[in-house]
């Protein structure tokens, strides 16, 4: 099964909360059942995307993209009643990104109870909320461009997890462990453990995967906490392979939706602090990546308009991005940036058939003097979406 998709076995009282929450998923397609208890389903979605850049450096020609940044084909489904599959092909990408189709994901869930389920294979790391929210559900056009992304696995990891629900859903637990980050430079040979938990105040959220929005559909107030470990990650100096270190993590969020009759409500943001001893102030291997010690946070808020705008539903939005990767040279700081966002959300059929526009401005604490990838920019995407 999707664990975005399907539900936990509420008790009487909270059935009707979890029908609510299944109507935004925008998961569709076309279901084939083999026998009593077996399924199939085949979703198509896209993400076309119109951006153009404008660069603060002299020299550096502004740049326009045509490209696809998700184009991915699903199939998912139930074996019987406790083991589902999901397997999602990939596209799609940022223009400079290889066009290349591969497995995004690649997994079986094994739901024993509501209380205790598992998911065994390469699937979205459980560390923070907003790599756990649909990226075909977002309040913004995307995710952070920064802070929502691990060092070691990005958004997916190979490995197993088990999850479960408490509390008439109430309470959720998560526990993963997993490959992390796979390198020959590394001291040791280990496993990420990764731990999450949340409580929902209003109604539950009791999928594995979270929404970026509920489109007014339901009354959500949840906060959350997670950990991530990974010990001797690599060596603070490398060429004596010498001094080992361990990565560490954790963060906290809050997101918060209430429909109301002015409107739709959605607040949403999140802590991050990322460790690794400050090793980029040492001698690390190559390929050690720059936010392995990066600290930072987001907030994210959004209105939707009570009423159809035209054939749709109108939804404006905003988020301010800060992060601080802890590397110096010398005084100067050229990595830590913040990138400010506005944009609205042109739902012609919820999620499934979307137009969104985002204008974003990033700045940089201090502007690089040569490289112009570390120098202040403005950016405009246009985007369509499409999911059947």
């Amino acid at each position: 099964m999707n664990p975005n998709a399907k539900l936990y076995k509420p008790s009487l009282a909270a059935a009707a909360i979890a029908a609510a929450l299944l109507a935004p998923a925008a998961q569709a397609g076309p279901t084939i059942q083999f026998g009593d208890q077996g399924s199939l389903t085949v979703t198509y979605a896209l993400q076309a995307w119109a951006r153009q850049q404008n660069f603060s450096a002299d020299n550096v020609k502004d740049e326009n993209d045509l490209y696809l940044r998700r184009n991915r084909l699903t199939f998912s489904g139930q074996m019987n009643d406790m083991v589902g599959f999901y397997a999602q092909l990939e596209g799609g990408g940022n223009p400079e990104a290889d066009k290349e189709v591969f497995f995004r994901d690649a997994y079986v869930t094994v739901d024993y109870s509501d209380e205790v389920r598992f998911i065994v294979g390469e699937f979205k790391n459980t560390f923070s909320r907003e790599n756990l929210e649909a990226c075909l559900e977002p309040l913004t056009l995307d995710r952070s461009e920064l802070l929502a992304y691990t060092p070691f696995g990005g958004t997916r990891d190979t490995g197993v997890a088990v999850w479960g629900n408490l509390l008439d859903a109430k309470l959720q637990y998560r526990f993963m462990v997993a490959e992390g980050r796979d390198s020959d430079a590394k001291p040791d040979d280990s496993f990420r453990y990764t731990a999450r938990v949340h409580y929902s105040f209003l109604d539950p959220e009791f999928n594995y995967g979270y929404l970026g929005t509920y489109l007014g559909t339901a009354k959500v107030f949840t906060i959350g906490a997670a950990y991530d470990h990974q010990s001797d990650i690599a060596y603070a100096n490398y060429p004596m392979r010498a001094d080992r270190e361990d990565y560490k993590a954790w963060t906290v969020d809050a997101f918060f939706e209430y429909p109301t009759e002015s409107g739709v409500y959605t607040v949403s943001g999140a802590y991050f602090k990322y460790d690794s001893g400050g090793i980029h102030d040492k001698s690390p291997d190559a390929g050690y990546p720059l936010n392995a010690d990066m600290k930072g946070y987001y907030l994210k808020a959004g209105y939707m308009l009570p009423n159809k705008v035209g054939p749709g539903r109108l939804q404006l939005f905003a988020r301010h991005d800060k992060a601080d990767y802890g590397i110096e040279t010398g005084t100067r700081e050229y990595y830590d940036r913040t990138m400010n966002t506005i944009g609205a959300n042109y739902y012609l059929d919820g999620q499934k058939l979307k137009l969104s526009l985002e204008y974003a401005d990033v700045n940089f604490d201090d502007d690089h003097p040569t490289v112009a990838a570390l120098q202040d920019y403005s950016q405009v995407i246009l985007g369509f979406q499409f999911i059947f």
